[in-house]
């Protein structure tokens, strides 16, 4: 059973509506967003609502192997075919045969390994390692990662080729800072799966006041954090002690968020007005919440470039279409772009018409 795709956000509400859409139709999904915001989570709700359901659900970490591994676990191997390979064992894409093959951090596999992916993707037929048969497989694949590809892309360490046939829909799941009304329902849904599975423990549910907190708390590991945390306190059965141990390195960096929330997950919040300065035109593009050393790895002017440089052309984009009532073909006219590049600049700024 699957983790249900938990929040009352626009943002997840858009992503329920397009693993909706998409569940059928098996086309190449790229999951991306943070490490902990739950990519797996919708990884596991695309493959729910599909009709492949009853077949298997296979994952691979490709950043918790080493390359040789790796390979032999996604492709298998014949008796003999190296030190160890005492018998034959088939690999994830014969076990994922007809189900869904998720390639979580699929960012951190080698170059050498992504050649003999962009292959199974191409023609559907893999060879395991020590034999020359080349066998069929019919996998949908879901890949996830918490990598900017284009980046990498740029920095000869991912394919572009391997990019495209991957990105066919993409998913990209914002960070829990950004979507702080779903915290309530997360909290509700959390506390109440921890309350079975540690039965003789004494966790509370937090209050408005408490939860007000919460929701005023960056959240830099995410959804994955508020578990751990919620869990600690089904032990400790303190919420002051829990968020008095919460990591403040940045806090003020945070907008605050005045709140009007009950534990039934209705959330009303209003973000404080932010000064225009510095720090908050810093902030629209790189995260100050993280520690100093990983906050000046960030701060780069080329990639602050092409983070200001995307958002413009986005809002730009947006900005003609709903003038021109979403045609496409105008709004390539005005921009003076051709088609097939606002159709490519849509996708990767996930713009899509609103729904009637």
């Amino acid at each position: 059973m699957s983790t249900p795709l938990i929040g009352v956000s626009k943002s997840i509400l858009k992503i329920k509506e397009l693993i909706n859409h998409v569940a059928n139709t098996c086309l190449n999904v790229l999951i991306t967003g943070e490490t902990g915001v739950g990519k797996e989570v919708v990884a596991q709700n695309l493959y729910a609502e599909s009709a492949r359901s009853t077949k298997n659900f296979v994952k691979i970490n490709c950043a918790a192997l080493p390359e040789t591994l790796l390979e032999s676990e996604l492709f298998g191997y014949e008796k003999g075919a190296f030190t160890g390979a005492h018998k034959k064992r088939p690999g994830k894409f014969q076990t994922a045969d007809k189900g869904v093959l998720f390639l979580d951090e699929i960012g951190d596999m080698p170059m050498a390994l992504q050649s003999k992916m962009l292959h199974v993707l191409q023609s559907g037929e893999f060879s395991p390692l020590g034999s020359d048969q080349e066998f069929k497989t019919d996998v949908w694949v879901i890949a996830a990662t918490n990598h900017n590809l284009e980046e990498s892309i740029h920095k000869k360490t991912f394919r572009e080729d391997l990019f495209y046939r991957l990105n066919i829909i993409k998913i990209d799941v914002p960070p829990l800072r950004e979507r702080k009304e779903d915290i309530p329902s997360l909290l509700e849904y959390y506390y109440r799966l921890y309350k079975s599975e540690y039965p003789d423990n004494h966790g509370s549910k937090p209050d408005s006041d408490i939860i007000a907190k919460l929701c005023n708390y960056p959240w830099p590991g995410n959804v994955r954090q508020l578990q751990n945390c919620i869990k600690k306190q089904m032990i400790l059965n303190s919420w002051a002690k829990i968020i008095e141990e919460l990591p403040q390195e940045h806090p003020e960096s945070v907008p605050q968020i005045e709140t009007d929330i009950r534990m039934n997950g209705a959330a009303r919040p209003k973000i404080n007005e932010i000064n225009d300065d510095r720090t908050s035109i810093i902030s629209k593009f790189v995260d100050l919440s993280t520690s100093s050393e990983k906050l000046f790895e960030d701060i780069s002017l080329k990639k602050i470039k092409k983070l200001a440089s995307d958002r413009v052309e986005k809002e730009v984009i947006l900005f003609v279409l709903e003038k021109v009532g979403w045609n496409r073909s105008r709004a390539a006219k005005i921009l003076k772009i051709s088609y097939k590049t606002l159709l490519y600049k849509m996708n990767e700024f996930d713009i899509s018409p609103p729904v009637k």
